[in-house]
């Protein structure tokens, strides 16, 4: 079986992070899949999935790190071509992916403890996003 599901987000804008995982919990129990997996894919090319420590100090860190690996800057060529100011965002978006496969075990993730999935807003202003979730099992 197959179940697709769109979860809606609404971003505060560069590095606002959210943790996902209640969520995509809950979509894995109304699929009612036992065993399978469940697949997340954020749309958009500024965004990004994957698995965190969701907690006050990650949620700062990685945004930094990611302006520290790849900083806002005038000089990438998608500003040249687009002068819209993001072009840190799309490479600091394709660096982390779009999308991340979690296992489901007796109908729930199999998740470390620590280990919350979360989508990381990439881009300079607040986005409506959707994230794709579809479960298999």
């Amino acid at each position: 079986m197959i179940c697709h599901f769109d979860l809606r987000l609404q971003t505060r804008g560069h590095g606002h992070m959210q943790d996902l995982t209640g969520r995509v919990q809950a979509l894995v129990e109304k699929a009612g899949i036992q065993d399978g997996l469940a697949h997340v894919f954020a749309m958009g090319s500024t965004a990004a999935v994957g698995t965190i420590e969701f907690e006050p100090g990650l949620e700062e860190d990685l945004p930094a790190m990611l302006d520290r690996l790849i900083p806002p800057s005038r000089e990438y060529g998608h500003e040249r071509a687009w002068h819209d100011g993001n072009g840190h965002s799309h490479l600091q978006a394709t660096l982390l992916g779009p999308s991340l496969s979690v296992p489901v075990r007796d109908g729930r993730l199999v998740l470390g403890t620590w280990q919350q999935i979360i989508h990381l807003e990439c881009d300079i202003r607040p986005r409506e996003r959707t994230v794709v979730v579809t479960v298999l099992g």
